[in-house]
Order: structure tokens, then sequence, then C-alpha cells
């Protein structure tokens, strides 16, 4: 039986001026040991895998994310490489670490001691609801389109659609005032997020400085109970800064 060939994964990228020493992971039932490959003042974190296509499974993605999240445990300047690049050999690695080193000394300084929160806002149905319902001229549209006969009601439920997302996009743009502007004022850089649910009120990313996550959160809590009978908050992180760092690697193959 020939033997597996084997490959690097990387997962993310750090300054640092050592051979750091990270946990070992467990990828599609194999523990395996992580490693620093470095350049300069750069390393990529990484470990050796069996050189194959990894599918981005939600087990396979915890894992990426679980393993990055263990090295900003340990280090303030942790740059977010995307799922599944699998490198040849260390050499490749190296390579592309110098070709990517212009870049990473830009970026660097920018994200040293910063963290990302995530906050997505949901509508509770109830309100929601209450909210079409008590908009007279959807109520007006509901009720023609009650009276009428499938076929004949089409082009008014079109309209009655239209007039619920009407009423919905103003949601959203109160719920941006209300909550999205004053957090990204505590922010050093936020962005609102395509909403990825139709409940989806803000899908928004901040990012902030390590020392500043407490008075953030005292943010997030304020708001939130201002708002807790009309919707619910999601809070997540902290994260490297995946949405404000743009390192889109393409593996070549041959």
């Amino acid at each position: 039986m020939s033997q597996e060939e084997m490959g690097i994964y990387i997962f993310c990228a750090i300054q640092t001026n050592e051979d750091d020493q990270f946990c070992s992971i467990e990828i599609e039932g194999e523990e395996r040991e992580t490693f620093t490959i470095r350049y300069k003042d750069a390393a990529m974190v990484a470990a050796e895998v069996p050189m194959k296509i990894y599918h981005p499974k939600k087990q396979n993605l915890l894992m990426h994310q679980g393993a990055v999240a263990r090295v900003m445990e340990q280090k303030d300047t942790v740059i977010p490489i995307s799922f599944g690049n699998v490198f040849k050999s260390t050499d490749d690695v190296e390579a592309l670490l110098e070709n990517l080193y212009p870049q990473f000394e830009t970026l660097f300084p920018a994200i040293k001691g910063k963290i990302e929160l995530g906050l997505k806002v949901i509508g509770k149905k109830e309100w929601l609801e209450a909210m079409v319902k008590d908009n007279p001229q959807v109520e007006k549209m509901a009720t023609a389109v009650k009276g009428k006969s499938e076929s004949a009601a089409y082009y008014d439920r079109i309209q009655l659609g239209g007039m619920a997302q009407k009423l919905f996009a103003s949601l959203q743009s109160e719920i941006k005032e209300e909550v999205f502007a004053p957090l990204e004022e505590q922010a050093v850089s936020a962005k609102a997020n395509d909403p990825s649910s139709e409940k989806m009120l803000l899908n928004a990313s901040f990012l902030i400085d390590r020392d500043q996550e407490e008075s953030f959160d005292q943010k997030i809590n304020e708001a939130h109970e201002k708002w807790k009978d009309k919707v619910e908050f999601n809070y997540s992180g902290p994260w490297p800064a995946y949405n404000f760092v743009n390192i889109r690697l393409k593996v070549e193959e041959g």
C-alpha cells in the first residue's frame, strides 16, 4: 500500500520572533501537532495533514476556528487565513509568507491587540407580526386579499409582500441608527454585513481594542436592555479580524 502523501495545512499568520508552540488539533479523526513556519517577524501556524481537499463541513470549520481561537489566547496579532488551504511543503508556505509579507507589514500594526466581535439582531416573530398588523396600509391590503379568490388576489399579494418588505427595511434602518451607530463610535472599525436570515435586522462586526472589550460589552447590554422585548441579540467573539482582513489564498495546483 502506498504511503499517504502529506501536505501542510495553514490556520493563521501571527507576528512573532520565536518558534511558538500551540496545541495539537484533531482533523477528520486524526490528532496533528501544530507548528510555526517563519519568515522575518511573521509566521504561519500550520499542521502536517494528508494532502487532499478538505470540505467545509461543520466539524472541519469548527476545528479551524478553534485552532485560531487558541492561538489568539497566546498572541495579540493574529491574521486569520480562510479555511481549507493545504500546501505541498513547508518551502511552499515559506514562499507564500515571503509573498504576503508586504501586506503583513501593513496589517500587523493595524490589528495588533485588536479583536473582532459580532452582533446579530433578530426580530422577535410576535413583534414583527404586530408591526405588520398595526400598519394601516398593510392591514387594508391584507383585508382586500382575504376577500378575493386565489387568482384574483395574486397581484394584491405581491403588493402586500412589497409593503411588508418596505416596513422591514424601515425597521432595519431604525436598528442601524439606534444600535449600530453608537457601537460604531466605540469601535476602531465597524461593518454592517448583509443579513443572513429573513428576520435579521442587523448583522454587524466590530473591530475593537482588546482592552476595550468590557466597556463595549456594557454598551451592548445597554442596547439590549432597551430592545429586549422586540428583538434578540446574538453577540459573539472574540474572533480574529475575519471581517476586516482581506487575504484570499489560492492554492496553486501542479
